[in-house]
């Protein structure tokens, strides 16, 4: 269960998320959401991304949500304590917040705080759980194989745009 620990060591093996490159950030990001509590979610906010700071708090919500981080009932961490985190502006979080709250994914409980109402459409989060796993275990055999991050990258993309029935060249 999310939050729970077993120990193991799992922090030793852990890499450096400040060495990765932009796949192995991702795929960190992902493995990361499940080990932190589903009461409270971390989020990082890139001024270099393009993205609009307030986008990058609402998707980061619903990728919680996707990946079972967050759960129906859930209460998101306080406008408050997301601009200690973040460092954007109070504004920021109440537009991310009521985006979400648009699509019917949160609502707002006067003087309680915002909780999750609903998960985003699509698959189950261990659906996506499991998937991130073998992705990070095909990331590991093409750089084994000499694949640089383009390579990744650039086959990753002909692979979403091939039709399914296509085979890859």
């Amino acid at each position: 269960m999310a939050g729970s620990s077993t120990g193991g060591g799992r922090d030793a093996a852990r890499p450096d998320p400040d060495r990765l490159t932009r796949t192995e950030t991702v795929l960190y990001c992902r493995s990361n959401l499940r080990q932190w509590s589903t009461d409270m979610i971390r989020f990082r906010v890139d001024g270099r991304s393009g993205v609009p700071p307030y986008q990058q708090i609402a998707q980061q919500v619903r990728q919680a949500l996707r990946m079972g981080v967050l759960d129906v009932g859930d209460q998101l961490p306080s406008v408050r304590d997301v601009v200690a985190v973040a460092v954007v502006n109070a504004n920021t979080v109440l537009k991310a917040y009521r985006d979400l709250e648009r699509e019917g994914l949160v609502e707002a409980r006067a003087g309680q705080g915002t909780y999750v109402r609903a998960r985003p459409p699509g698959p189950p989060p261990g659906t996506h759980s499991r998937l991130g796993r073998a992705l990070a275990t095909w990331v590991r055999q093409a750089r084994a194989a000499g694949l640089d991050d383009e390579a990744i990258e650039s086959l990753l993309r002909v692979t979403l745009q091939a039709p399914a029935e296509e085979g890859i060249a």
